[in-house]
C-alpha cells in the first residue's frame, strides 16, 4: 500500500481546464517541487519516508515538506492558513496535486 496520491496535473477538468495552464513556467512553486523531489527523505531522517504496508495511506512527507516550504516562502506560517491555501490558491493546488491535508496533519508534520 502506498501514500495518498493526488490527481494528475495534466488531467482535464471543468475549471480550470488544466491546472498546469495556470501556473507560470518560471513560478517559484516549480522550483520547490523540483528541489524536494530530488531529496532522499529517508537519509534526511524523515519519519514515514517509506510507505506503510497496512492501514490508511498517509501523506507523502515530500508533499508536506513542499507545503511547508511554500508557506515559509509566501509568509503563510499558520497550519490553518496553509490548509486554506490548498483549497483556494492555484499554485498551492498545483504543488499539492489538489491534495488538501487538514491543519492538524500539517501541524503534526512540523
Amino acid at each position: 500500500m502506498g501514500y495518498v496520491s493526488g490527481t494528475d496535473r495534466g488531467q482535464a477538468c471543468l475549471l480550470p481546464d488544466r491546472i498546469e495552464d495556470y501556473v507560470a513556467a518560471d513560478a517559484a512553486v516549480r522550483v520547490i517541487d523540483a528541489f524536494v523531489d530530488r531529496l532522499n527523505m529517508a537519509e534526511l531522517g524523515f519519519q514515514r519516508a517509506v510507505a506503510p504496508s497496512i492501514g490508511r495511506p498517509s501523506y507523502d512527507p515530500r508533499d508536506l515538506l513542499k507545503l511547508s516550504i511554500y508557506g515559509y516562502f509566501n509568509e503563510v506560517r499558520s497550519s490553518r492558513r496553509l490548509e486554506r491555501e490548498c483549497r483556494r490558491n492555484v499554485e498551492a493546488m498545483w504543488l499539492m496535486r489538489r491534495l488538501v491535508p487538514d491543519f492538524k496533519t500539517v501541524a503534526d508534520f512540523r
